[in-house]
C-alpha cells in the first residue's frame, strides 16, 4: 500500500460555538491528486486551512509526510514540504512588491543561495519569461498573478500542494490554462495535490478520488471513475453532480 502523504483522523475545528469541521478523517497517498468538494459553507476550505496551519484544530490528529502536527503550529520544514495556492490571485500577492521580491522572500527565509537560477526556473515553469521578474502584481492580469502565486508555491520544491479553488476567480478560458499548468507540474515533480472546489467538473479533470463534504462532515468518499459511472450512495453527491453543469472528464 502506498504511504500516506497526509493523514487526518477525527479532526474538529470550531469557531466559538460553531463546529466547522466535525470529526473528519481521510488519507491522501503520496503522488495522488485528491479532491474535496461541497457547497459553500461545507467546511472544505476550513479543512484545507487546518492542514496548512492557518486554522487551528481542537482535537484529532494530522500527519504530513510522517510528521505529526497539532493545532496551528508548523515548523519551517513543514513549509518546505507543503505549500498552498489560494483562490484569489488579487489578494494573495503583495501589491507593493515586485515579482522578484515575491519569489525571493521564501528563498531567503529557507536559506537558499542560488536565487537567480531558482527564480528564472520558476518563472519559466509557469510560462512567464524573465521580462515579468521586475513587474508589480498590479501590472499583471488575473491569470498571470495566479501563475506567480503558483511559482511562489513551487519555488521551494515542496512535495504537497494545497489548492483552494485556484481557478474560481479567473475567466473560463484562463481556468483551463492554469489547471493544465498545475497538472503538468504534478507530473514533472511527482507532487501530491489536495484540491478544494465547489465544481465537480474541475475535480473530475484534476483528481482521482474525492471526499464530498456537507456541514463539516465527509458524507462520501468516491473515485472519479465511480462518480462518472453514477456509482455513489449519497443523495447529496447526486445533487452536486446535477448542479455542476458540463460535468465531464477530458
Amino acid at each position: 500500500m502506498t504511504a500516506s502523504a497526509v493523514s487526518i483522523r477525527d479532526m474538529v475545528v470550531a469557531f466559538d460555538e460553531f463546529v466547522a469541521i466535525d470529526g473528519v478523517s481521510l488519507d491522501v497517498a503520496k503522488g495522488e491528486s485528491f479532491g474535496i468538494v461541497g457547497e459553500s459553507g461545507s467546511g472544505k476550505s476550513t479543512l484545507l486551512r487546518a492542514v496548512a496551519g492557518l486554522n487551528a484544530f481542537e482535537s484529532g490528529s494530522l500527519s504530513v509526510s510522517g510528521h505529526n502536527y497539532t493545532g496551528r503550529k508548523r515548523d519551517k520544514s513543514f513549509y518546505r514540504t507543503v505549500q498552498m495556492v489560494f483562490q484569489d490571485p488579487y489578494g494573495s500577492l503583495h501589491p507593493r512588491q515586485t515579482v522578484d521580491r515575491l519569489l525571493l522572500e521564501p528563498l531567503e527565509i529557507h536559506g537558499f543561495t542560488d536565487v537567480d537560477t531558482r527564480i528564472a526556473r520558476a518563472l519559466d515553469e509557469v510560462g512567464l519569461g524573465a521580462g515579468f521578474r521586475f513587474r508589480y502584481s498590479h501590472q499583471l492580469s488575473g491569470g498571470q498573478r495566479q501563475r506567480i502565486a503558483i511559482a511562489r508555491a513551487l519555488i521551494l520544491e515542496p512535495k504537497i500542494l494545497l489548492l483552494d479553488e485556484p481557478t474560481s476567480a479567473l475567466d473560463a478560458s484562463i481556468q483551463a490554462e492554469i489547471l493544465n499548468l498545475l497538472e503538468q507540474a504534478r507530473k514533472d515533480r511527482g507532487l501530491t495535490f489536495i484540491m478544494v472546489s465547489h465544481d465537480l467538473g474541475v475535480i473530475s479533470h484534476m483528481c482521482e478520488r474525492l471526499a464530498v463534504m456537507r456541514k463539516g462532515k465527509v458524507v462520501e468518499m468516491v473515485s472519479v471513475e465511480a462518480l462518472e459511472q453514477r456509482e455513489f450512495s449519497a443523495d447529496y453527491t447526486r445533487q452536486l453532480l446535477v448542479a455542476s453543469e458540463g460535468f465531464r472528464r477530458t
